[in-house]
């Protein structure tokens, strides 16, 4: 079947000259749509709409859309969204742990001197490098999750009904509104409902959960979730008792 235009009676174009060998010609052949470029020179007079798949490009227009992508392009590079501006962790690509301790070990610096203090005297020299390692291992649990320290170490017990507890674990974490610590004693209870967990890992789910920033209420219900999401019980509890030195150090601000 010859191909031909789909054509209406919204704009009207006349053409009095062939059209270039490099036009490109849209065109219907039955249900489908396809792309060809004539390789001969074709006079045409045509009424086309803003609906039609008729399409010509010629050399200006390709100068001017050209022209478009460099001031696009210059643009954009000088753009202030454009400027780079470098952060510890960049989502999707997280640093290396030595880039992470450089950096940090820099940002300390620059806090101790903000501070009125001389990071170049004898007693601060390795202070910033001892900081970022010190905080590193302090926020360690942002880099594990509950399922890692279970490790499978899940049982089942269908017979035992009773309540199980496990007391004074210690917890040591920081509050997120003042990275100051907070630390205590953390007592948990749940009810089997066919399965156990080995102690041990409760003991580790919570120091998973305490090595991060955060505030006492979410740490008790973080470690609540993770136990339920375990071993589904038929009941939970979860009581932390601690010492916020936001609070010990500063006073009741």
């Amino acid at each position: 079947a010859s191909p031909h235009l789909h054509l209406s009676h919204h704009r009207i174009h006349q053409f009095d000259k062939p059209i270039p060998t490099t036009t490109t010609i849209v065109h219907c052949e039955g249900s489908s749509n396809t792309m060809s470029s004539e390789a001969n020179s074709v006079p045409l007079a045509a009424e086309v709409s803003s609906e039609s798949t008729l399409s010509i490009k010629n050399d200006k227009d390709e100068e001017l859309e050209a022209s478009k992508k460099r001031k696009l392009a210059s643009d954009a590079s000088t753009s202030p969204s454009s400027s780079s501006t470098e952060y510890c962790h960049k989502v999707g690509e997280p640093d290396s742990e030595a880039d992470k301790l450089a950096q940090m070990t820099s940002a300390c610096q620059t806090i101790l001197k903000c501070i009125g203090e001389d990071p170049d005297r004898e007693g601060l020299l390795k202070t910033p490098e001892r900081w970022a390692k010190a905080l590193l291992f302090m926020t360690s649990g942002y880099s594990l999750g509950p399922e890692q320290v279970i490790n499978d170490a899940v049982f089942s017990a269908d017979s035992h009904k009773e309540i199980v507890v496990v007391k004074n674990i210690d917890i040591h974490s920081m509050c997120e509104h003042h990275m100051l610590p907070f630390t205590g004693v953390i007592h948990v209870g749940y009810i089997p409902n066919g399965k156990i967990i080995g102690l041990s890992k409760i003991a580790r789910i919570a120091d998973v959960f305490s090595r991060r920033l955060q505030v006492q209420e979410r740490l008790t219900r973080e470690i609540v979730d993770a136990l339920e999401e375990a071993i589904q019980p038929m009941g939970v509890g979860v009581v932390i008792e601690s010492s916020h030195f936001c609070m010990v150090m500063r006073g009741v601000q």
